[in-house]
């Protein structure tokens, strides 16, 4: 059976450099913002051109209008009336009800019924657009005072459509030059604001490449400068986790080497040994055998659970923290019977890894119990999620007890007691893991005293707390 391996595909959203991303961007903005401008222009221009011509047609026209006939045409005998003359570089015609008259009748726009509808005094005044064949015209109707005809004027717009068509051209290419502007302006901001980028990923590379965790330089105050900023946190973290990883292994190498050394001192002893060893002997040295080597195994369990850098996947479940307690207490007086416990136990729950829950407390039993005087007690009290474990010990030096529950650390006193310097920090981790806290303090029954605080409720209900954390 064969399984296919997919990959994600890549969103073709973010496919292309930052800079050309940001020059199209710009691009755009700005083209669009120049196409509204010319457009808005255009017509603004040609609605402002025309307005014009209309006021200019109609006031020649009325003014034409309202003079005499004053000239007579001597070859045909007609009148020519005044406004012939004042019309000038526009055609013009006399509109009755029936039929009209214009010098340029041929190439003259045809009247219709609006402006028939003038001459007969229906309506004041028609400006309107006709289209014939000669071209495209605009004309003004108005009436002729003193007689039953109307006025009309008639301009061509031809002149007006090529100087659109120039102004249309013009803006184009303004708006053109302005698009390949505003992209070459795009390109250089995007080019010089992203220089501080290239630096960031240039070195982000060197230190992929080298290891090197030197903390990058933060110029500025600006959003570049922020991520370097939490970019030299990411490397002090983990600069920090190299660290531990360092001395976690140097320390494990420091605690090794003593039972290593001692187990192969024994089964040298025991493999040289002639037959002048006695059973005694022999038994006491494969004792020690056995010995060292649960302290061995203890010691590299422990280094393995301290060693994850995220707990393994744990059975969660409400857990009676009680219950716990005693189960530790069990196990513990059988490796120290000449201690006694005494218990005050109320209900607390909480939701968390039991068997965690139990090496934690269990750890906690073992160091009260090493510390305590032969036929010495033990006092274990749990009230509200607070477990106390007091012994009856010399207690723990005022300078130990800020690192008592650190990795590795053994004061003065307990480095010739056996022991690795793990246990505490193993409750410690357990503790935080569930959403508690570990504390060390002077017992008021003169030992120490090793207190661990868990959330949880005295009903079996886990808290929010708890599995706020847990989760985490």
């Amino acid at each position: 059976m064969s399984s296919a391996v997919t990959t994600p595909a890549t969103s073709s959203r973010y496919r292309g450099s930052l800079a050309g991303r940001v020059t199209l961007l710009t691009t755009l903005a700005v083209a669009g913002s120049i196409a509204l401008i010319a457009v808005g222009l255009y017509f603004v221009v040609r609605i402002q051109l025309q307005a014009n011509m209309d006021e200019s047609l109609l006031s020649r026209a009325t003014a034409a209008a309202e003079s005499p006939l004053l000239i007579r045409n001597t070859r045909t005998g007609e009148t020519v009336p005044t406004w012939v003359l004042n019309a000038g570089d526009i055609q013009v015609a006399e509109v009755s009800d029936h039929d009209y008259w214009s010098p340029t009748k041929e190439s003259f726009p045809r009247p219709g019924a609006p402006e028939v509808k003038v001459a007969t005094r229906d309506v004041s005044t028609v400006v309107r657009t006709i289209v014939t064949e000669d071209g495209t015209f605009r004309v003004v109707t108005v009436p002729i005072s003193g007689s039953d005809t109307a006025l009309m004027l008639a301009q061509s717009l031809e002149p007006q459509q090529e100087m659109y068509k120039r102004l249309g051209l013009v803006v184009l290419l303004f708006g053109a030059a302005g698009v390949v502007a505003a992209a070459f302006a795009g390109w250089v901001v995007a080019t010089g604001g992203l220089r501080p980028v290239r630096r960031l990923t240039a070195s982000v590379d060197r230190i992929a490449t080298t290891e090197d965790l030197t903390p990058l330089p933060v110029e500025g105050d600006d959003e570049i400068a922020r991520l370097a900023t939490s970019f030299n946190r990411l490397l002090s973290a983990v600069s920090a986790s190299q660290d531990r990883q360092r001395q976690l292994v140097a320390d494990a190498s420091h605690e090794l080497r003593t039972p290593l050394t001692s187990l192969r001192t024994n089964v040298e002893l025991l493999t040289q040994a002639d037959a002048s060893i006695s059973g005694e002997q022999r038994a006491d040295l494969l004792g020690d055998i056995r010995a060292q080597i649960e302290e061995l195994t203890n010691l590299i369990g422990d280094l393995v659970e301290l060693a994850r850098d995220a707990p393994a996947e744990p059975t969660l479940e409400t857990v009676d923290v009680s219950e716990v307690v005693d189960r530790a207490i069990s196990r513990v007086r059988l490796r120290a019977p000449s201690v006694t416990f005494t218990e005050e136990m109320a209900p607390w729950w909480v939701l968390g890894d039991a068997s965690s829950l139990e090496r934690a407390v269990t750890n906690l039993l073992d160091n009260a119990a090493k510390w305590s005087p032969e036929s010495g007690t033990v006092h274990v009290s749990l009230h509200d999620g607070v477990l106390n474990v007091d012994d009856e010990g010399p207690g723990i030096a005022e300078d130990d007890l800020p690192y008592v529950f650190d990795r590795f650390y053994r004061s003065t006193e307990a480095r010739s007691m056996p022991g690795s310097g793990l246990g505490l920090a193993i409750v410690r981790q357990v503790a935080e893991r569930t959403g508690g806290s570990v504390s060390a303090a002077r017992s008021p029954h003169g030992g120490a005293r090793m207190t661990m605080r868990l959330p949880g409720s005295t009903s079996p209900r886990p808290t929010e707390t708890a599995t706020t954390v847990l989760n985490d």
